[in-house]
């Protein structure tokens, strides 16, 4: 089946630039000029990906993509911005996207952002056991679900392949650069920070305390351990 791709960008011509560019690829493509269309499209669509840009007319891309983390958790999000600043893209981050790409970008890299996502999407292959146990934690790699205490918790797709590298490798110090290759690929070319953000994001979700966090551990001058 074909990845569904909405693209969220109030200018039309560079809709329509990265429309064919991604269509040469096979992608389904769905598009929205602002950020209530954007939402009205996705919760009748149901694409597989967002490409979302920060900087539209009414709400603002921060507020679609909270808006839609909080109604499609297995959404992939990647947030388009003009600015070079880090506070765009750490502000994206903590509202749950996915990956990032600052204006003026080229066609072959946003490819290449969303295949990433797509591979965190694919189905794993089905095993003997699919389950990973480590009290009070439960990952189903078949159904791609994650459990604390029984209770199924909500990840999104670049949390859950984290939480997975870190259940399948207890006690192993894990760098940043690793993780990073693991999850969002050899051809990555981001900030590292996107790591820190999405650990943050984790440990919101499954420490009693966020602040001293006893499961995703951090090894200061390596990167996080899972403890």
């Amino acid at each position: 089946m074909k990845t569904k791709v909405l693209l969220v960008e109030d200018e039309e011509s560079i809709r329509k630039f990265v429309k064919i560019n991604l269509e040469r690829e096979g992608y389904i493509i769905f598009e929205a000029g602002s950020g209530e269309d954007g939402i009205e499209i996705a919760r009748r669509e149901r694409p597989d990906i967002v490409v979302l840009d920060i900087m539209l007319p009414g709400i603002d891309g921060f507020e679609v993509c909270r808006t839609l983390r909080s109604e499609f958790p297995s959404l992939g999000i990647i947030m388009l911005t003009a600015k070079a600043e880090d506070y765009d893209k750490i502000m994206g981050l903590q509202y749950g996207t996915d990956d990032y790409l600052t204006k003026p970008f080229n066609p072959t890299e946003l490819t290449l952002r969303i295949k990433s996502i797509e591979r965190r999407l694919e189905p794993e292959e089905e095993k003997e056991s699919n389950l990973t146990i480590d009290p009070p934690f439960k990952i189903d790699s078949y159904s791609r679900k994650f459990y604390k205490d029984d209770v199924e918790l909500e990840l999104t797709p670049t949390e859950y392949q984290i939480i997975k590298i870190f259940m399948t490798n207890p006690g192993k110090a894990m760098t940043r650069d690793e993780i990073l290759r693991l999850v969002w690929g050899e051809d990555f070319l981001g900030d590292s920070k996107i790591v820190d953000v999405n650990i943050r994001r984790l440990r919101s979700k499954i420490e009693t305390n966020p602040a001293k966090p006893k499961y995703i551990e951090t090894v200061w001058g390596t990167g996080y351990r899972w403890k």
